[in-house]
């Protein structure tokens, strides 16, 4: 389990494929801490590090992966956010964020405010991909509250901090992103499903 908020940004200095998935390695100020087998989220992503060589650590997509999420569209040299996994007993600053992509999405508009950014985001529609105002989503795999709420897309506002240390920086008209819905709202949705039936 992770919390969305991002330790680090890492490099990625190689992709490789390996029949249907993807190997890939990251270079980071946290990779040489790393363990093979443990559970790190990549843009959102929880992927289990295959080796660790110094300050790059290796990681292999699948292909469910691959089809949920924007892993296989990372190119050397791209920035990616970077979280290991809750300690027990550790505090949960962000909300909880099981790693498990839902669904990609795309960068519609960014608004510069003044201080921050609006960032806008589309996404398909489906029962299974809600947001509430002021609830949470996850972006990347970044813990972020919901502004502006509709079934097709949603708005968050982003912070100078999160800006500068997330690759929030590099998005654009375009970008596609990962993202998580909030595992409450995804059971309360379900338990309607089920209760109607």
């Amino acid at each position: 389990m992770f919390t969305g908020i991002i330790e680090t940004l890492g490099e990625v200095v190689s992709v490789t494929k390996d029949r249907s998935n993807v190997d890939i390695q990251i270079k980071s100020d946290i990779s040489g801490e790393l363990k093979v087998d443990q559970s790190v989220s990549h843009n959102g992503v929880c992927l289990t590090v295959t080796a660790v060589d110094g300050d790059v650590h290796t990681v292999t997509a699948i292909e469910e992966t691959l089809q949920k999420s924007n892993i296989g569209k990372l190119n050397v040299g791209d920035r990616v956010n970077v979280e290991r996994c809750v300690k027990s007993g550790g505090r949960l600053d962000g909300h909880i964020v099981q790693g498990h992509v839902d669904t990609t999405g795309i960068c519609t508009s960014v608004k510069e405010e003044d201080g921050s950014w609006r960032y806008f985001f589309s996404h398909p529609v489906s029962p299974d991909f809600m947001t509430v105002a002021k609830g949470s989503i996850t972006v990347n795999g970044v813990s972020l509250t919901v502004v502006d709420s509709a079934p097709e897309g949603f708005s968050v506002a982003v912070i100078p901090y999160t800006y500068e240390h997330t690759n929030f920086h590099t998005f654009e008209e375009g970008t596609e992103v990962n993202l998580e819905f909030d595992i409450v709202g995804k059971y309360v949705a379900e338990w309607l499903k089920r209760s109607q039936s």
